[in-house]
């Protein structure tokens, strides 16, 4: 918040002119002006370090007034505490005026104002005090005087403090309890807070929330102050000496009811939350500026917390997150964001459940598609204040211009997407389930409602673990778009059994891919079936020698067992290496080296991850 406007009220001779008077010249001035001018003060000379307008109108309301009330954010009540009179009027008259003209669910907070304290001996807090019950919208009343400056700073600083710290969107005073939308995003922290999952903040989990909200630890014996005054309150806060979801909320609650609201909306705000108690879109949208023919990957330390992630939900240790373990992993969002299509985009188990790899994959290629939402899907997870990093984007790569590695001939990407094209029928989202390991069997299964036009899993080429992002591009030959278009290899499907398949591909190199440098292939799908002879004018095979293109790579998913990966190293191969002639890719030597390197760090891979799965 940059500005605070201040608008002071006043029923006659209250002295509200002097008041403004006395704040700034600090002294009671001789002769009181009917107004005061708009006065701002800078920031550097107010106690939260926030420019401030105050405004000083005079009983007489007009238009202009009522459009400046609009703009209010924060409103001073004056009245003098020797005039019964001008008190009534604070109930009688002010207040009603004022709600009239805001808007009930965003009401502007007030502060009431005890002018005159130098004339009185007594309080008049007895009579406010059932004022103030009655209006939840005041924040508090200040007794002052103009003439020997009694409470003016504390005055401007109160006023300051309902703007910055307000009480409305947290807590309830007819219910004496915060509201539902504070709860829920307190619950957000714990839970983020609760690095191990265990329903409890211990004792290194409450000094890191500490650290991150306040910068500085809680020394031992005052962790056990806190917690011992949530056992005195409450029998379930504490539990096996760490703070309980319930002892959380109680805890803010206290701070609330104590007039520390500034401790809670600290909290709030070190977490991404607004004034609203939502999540800012500074926060969940972070600036990353991405140029042309470059992409967007996931760097280490990314998926090194992504890991820790999986781990703190993985409750059975089975390297799969069943549904209420998922379920779990994303309370902290304010919707569900992975769908029943993500289980036919990535790795699962036999039960259908996204296993460590599916979970890595669908990571990756959100990131890689949709960067933003990465970024905000990180954000509610909290990466930037868990990692201690000034934002999300601190977790993304983005990648060098795809022109200076093919000049290169030699990229340093992570993730390649092939387009996989071909006629309706032609087994293109066959194509994809294998990748996934699923053989024809396990597709039939899968509903209509539930199919995804991606897959993507891990490929191993040389040694190096790489993603193989699969498109399934819908077959209207005359609107492809640059998207549909746009890859690293293009996979074109044809179904050997049907005799019409095959003059789809063809046109379809031809019109987009005959002049283009990416790597195409050919997949002769449905090989289990008869071979039918093309209606095409040249087999196959011919077109595939007339294009110097790799001869048609026969393929099926119609197995007992997980349909072959092979072709999927070479699709990787040929995206990671599209400088490469023909007849290097056609070398028996080259592919043998390839698809080796990927069965032995394919098993290494598995053994490593249970290997630190049971160091976990």
């Amino acid at each position: 918040m940059t500005k605070i406007v201040h608008f002071f009220f006043f029923t006659a001779k209250v002295g509200k002119t002097s008041l403004i008077m006395s704040l700034v010249s600090e002294e009671f001035p001789d002769e009181v002006p009917l107004r005061a001018e708009e006065i701002t003060i800078p920031a550097d000379v107010t106690p939260e370090r926030v420019p401030t307008h105050i405004f000083d109108f005079i009983v007489l309301f007009t238009s202009l007034v009522f459009s400046l009330l609009a703009q209010a954010n924060v409103i001073c009540i004056v009245y003098s505490v020797n005039n019964k009179k001008s008190i009534e009027k604070v109930t009688s008259h002010w207040i009603p005026l004022i709600n009239e003209r805001t808007d009930k669910d965003s009401r502007v907070p007030l502060i009431l104002v005890g002018n005159k304290s130098d004339l009185v001996e007594h309080s008049s807090m007895e009579t406010i005090l059932p004022i103030m019950n009655q209006f939840s919208e005041i924040e508090t009343c200040v007794e002052c005087s103009a003439k020997n400056l009694k409470n003016i700073s504390e005055l401007f600083y109160y006023a300051q403090k309902a703007v910055l710290h307000p009480t409305g969107p947290l807590y309830s005073p007819e219910e004496k309890e915060m509201k539902p939308p504070c709860i829920r995003a307190l619950t957000r922290i714990f839970k983020l807070s609760d690095l191990d999952n265990d329903g409890i903040l211990n004792d290194n989990e409450l000094n890191f929330f500490q650290r991150t909200c306040f910068n500085i630890p809680l020394a031992p014996q005052a962790l056990e102050d806190v917690k011992n005054v949530v056992r005195k309150n409450m029998s379930d806060g504490v539990k096996d000496n760490g703070l309980t979801l319930k002892g959380f909320l109680f805890l803010h609650t206290l701070f609330i009811q104590r007039g520390r609201h500034e401790t809670t909306w600290t909290v709030l705000r070190r977490f991404g939350h607004d004034d609203d108690l939502e999540l800012t879109q500074e926060y969940l949208f972070p600036l990353l500026k991405i140029p042309p023919d470059c992409t967007t990957e996931l760097n280490h330390n990314a998926y090194l917390f992504l890991q820790s992630v999986f781990d703190k939900h993985d409750k059975d240790r089975d390297c799969a997150l069943s549904p209420d373990e998922l379920k779990d992993l994303f309370k902290v969002f304010p919707y569900m964001p992975w769908g029943p299509d993500v289980n036919n985009t990535v790795c699962t188990n036999e039960q259908g459940w996204i296993t460590y790899q599916g979970y890595l994959s669908q990571w990756t290629l959100t990131t890689y598609l949709d960067v933003q939402r990465c970024l905000e899907y990180l954000g509610y997870l909290g990466y930037s204040i868990i990692q201690e990093q000034e934002s999300q984007a601190a977790a993304i790569t983005i990648t060098r211009n795809k022109r200076i590695d093919l000049q290169k001939k030699q990229t340093q990407r992570s993730v390649f997407r092939c387009n996989v094209l071909g006629a309706r029928g032609s087994g293109k989202s066959g194509f994809l389930q294998a990748f996934l390991g699923r053989n024809l069997a396990r597709q039939k299964r899968i509903r209509e409602d539930h199919k995804s036009y991606y897959a993507i899993s891990t490929t191993y080429v040389y040694g190096q673990e790489k993603y193989l992002l699969l498109h399934e591009v819908l077959p209207d030959f005359e609107f492809l778009s640059e998207a549909d278009l746009a890859c690293d290899v293009v996979c074109l499907v044809y179904d050997i059994s049907n005799p019409r398949s095959f003059e789809y591909c063809a046109k379809v190199y031809k019109k987009h891919f005959l002049d283009s440098k990416t790597p195409c292939v050919i997949i002769a799908a449905k090989s289990d079936l008869h071979e039918a002879r093309q209606y095409y004018s040249l087999s196959p095979l011919d077109f595939c020698r007339k294009h110097k293109l790799h001869p048609p790579q026969m393929f099926t998913c119609n197995t007992d067992e997980a349909p072959s990966k092979d072709i999927y190293t070479k699709l990787t191969t040929m995206a990671m290496y599209p400088h490469m002639t023909q007849a290097d890719l056609k070398n028996s030597t080259f592919w043998l080296r390839a698809s080796v390197g990927a069965t032995v760090f394919a098993v290494l891979g598995f053994a490593m991850y249970k290997a630190l799965l049971k160091q976990r």
